[in-house]
């Protein structure tokens, strides 16, 4: 987590800002003229959005809510990535898997007969794209196509001057769309390594992945973060022969220990996770794909890459709206959603931002209300994230390692759950709690979890860092006896006690 850019609220509030990524700079409301932030037509303010994902939905409604006239532009799928390639059908996919694994094995089976399950994948698909329909109809489609003040049009739109797009429609027609104000949260696609040969080779993408009617018997994942490890431990628990190639380790940025704890628990499944390694050429034959790497060749019936998502604006004539992007092709936006343009927001994964649906969303949100006049700035300094493995990783705030670049001396406790009775209870003792604290005030300032169901400890982790708590006052609060996140009391009195020494349900 970068520790700059956080508000004027906020924990890390007088951090000095870091640039982030390529090409960033910090942009001020200040750059523009206070007229820009007024309407400038007769009758509502006319805003255009391109996408229709989380961020371009939530701005759709908002800006529709303040008055706008908004035209929804959408050359694919209503809905973006999250509800039909993403979070939901990947979410449904990890859970059946879960499902599986349970039946196959756990830590019951003296007492339950375990049972291999028998995998029926067509079935599962089909249910799997039934939620994925009803959802993208209920909460995307129904919502944007039944609002009055909403206009939806379907077709390709690029910029065709400051205040002006042009939209290719999907029969053919061109149209100009004038605005007062233009949202780009066009998304963006999974981005391809470099490797010889792999273009000409059937693999897939983590789209493909989840679409997949068949499961291989082998699979190979090219990938070391959240897509690729969360797709790989769910076909391994479909039944898939799978092995991982990671470049560095397995989640390298984050805290070590979190990389360790996974590969851990995937070896001890059968998941082989080779690091360190490389592909450097991929070939496919009627022997399936055949990997080249320092340590040798591998086959695989199945190979997913799953190496990162690049932002789609390479079509968009950016230029002409004189937006700036970064060395990836992302929209540089400041707090606001403000680009170097003052008539163009941005928001999601299209933008230099963190690439999840909620902060696409809530940056969606804030952006229809700058375009209409308002002020609203994105904290993301208590940013939750949740990786669905099991056990599970989520993480808030700073790691050691980053508190350090922020230049905080901290203090770190890490508790493992052995310490945690609901984990004792569950015969599931896989992970740790971290804590991260200021050490001249005592504030926690991030957390950082392996555990089954850490996500959902996380958000109380998230609000206590928000309202400044010490580690004393986080172990003061009553938690309830038997969660998992009374893990977090319990990591905060170890900074002053041997919790192996206190009772079961110590206050």
């Amino acid at each position: 987590m970068h520790c700059g850019g956080s508000g004027g609220s906020a924990p890390f509030a007088s951090l000095k800002p870091n640039p982030g990524r390529t090409g960033k700079r910090e942009l001020q409301m200040s750059d523009w003229p206070a007229a820009c932030a007024q309407q400038t037509t007769d009758g509502p303010q006319r805003i255009a959005i391109i996408g229709s994902g989380g961020a371009a939905t939530a701005a759709a409604l908002k800006a529709a809510e303040r008055g706008a006239a908004v035209t929804l532009i959408e050359c694919g799928v209503i809905g973006g990535t999250c509800v039909n390639v993403g979070c939901i059908p990947s979410k449904i996919l990890i859970r059946a898997a879960h499902i599986a694994h349970l039946r196959r094995e756990s830590p019951f089976d003296a007492g339950i007969a375990a049972a291999a399950p028998a995998i029926r994948r067509e079935r599962l698909l089909a249910q799997q794209q039934a939620r994925v329909d009803a959802l993208r109809r209920a909460k995307y489609e129904d919502l944007l196509g039944n609002h009055p003040a909403i206009t939806l049009l379907r077709g390709e739109a690029a910029f065709d001057g400051p205040r002006r797009l042009a939209v290719r429609l999907a029969d053919g027609a061109e149209r100009t769309v004038a605005f007062d104000r233009c949202l780009v949260a066009t998304g963006a696609r999974p981005e391809l390594p470099p490797i010889a040969g792999l273009k000409d080779t059937p693999f897939w993408t983590s789209d493909e992945a989840l679409a997949g009617r068949e499961l291989p018997g082998r699979l190979a994942v090219i990938g070391s973060s959240v897509v690729a490890v969360e797709l790989a431990q769910a076909f391994a628990r479909l039944g898939c022969k799978v092995t991982i190639l990671a470049r560095h380790t397995l989640f390298h940025r984050e805290d070590p220990a979190i990389g360790e704890a996974i590969t851990r628990a995937f070896r001890a499944e059968g998941i082989e996770v080779l690091e360190h390694t490389e592909a450097s050429h991929v070939a496919h034959g009627a022997g399936g794909f055949v990997l080249t790497t320092g340590q040798g060749t591998l086959q695989a019936d199945k190979l997913l890459v799953a190496t990162g998502r690049a932002p789609n604006t390479a079509a968009l004539n950016l230029e002409a709206a004189e937006v700036a992007v970064d060395a990836r092709g992302a929209i540089v936006v400041d707090r606001s959603m403000r680009t170097t343009s003052p008539y163009v927001f941005a928001a999601g994964d299209c933008t230099d931002q963190p690439q999840f649906v909620y902060v696409a969303a809530a940056a969606g949100t804030r952006a229809a209300i700058n375009m209409t006049g308002g002020k609203a700035a994105l904290d993301l300094s208590t940013m939750p994230a949740v990786v669905f493995t099991d056990p599970q990783v989520a993480t808030v705030g700073l790691t050691e390692a980053a508190a350090r670049e922020c230049g905080i001396e901290s203090e770190s406790r890490v508790l493992a759950l052995d310490q945690v009775p609901r984990a004792l209870v569950n015969f599931d003792t896989r992970g740790f709690i971290k804590l991260v604290a200021d050490a001249e005030s005592g504030c926690l300032i991030g957390v950082q979890a392996v555990a089954p169901e850490a996500g959902e400890l996380i958000q109380s982790a998230a609000l206590a860092i928000r309202h400044r708590m010490t580690v004393e006052d986080l172990a003061d609060q009553l938690f309830p006896y038997l969660t998992m996140v009374e893990g977090l009391k319990l990591a905060a009195q170890a900074f002053t006690k041997d919790v192996a020494e206190l009772s079961c349900c110590a206050g």
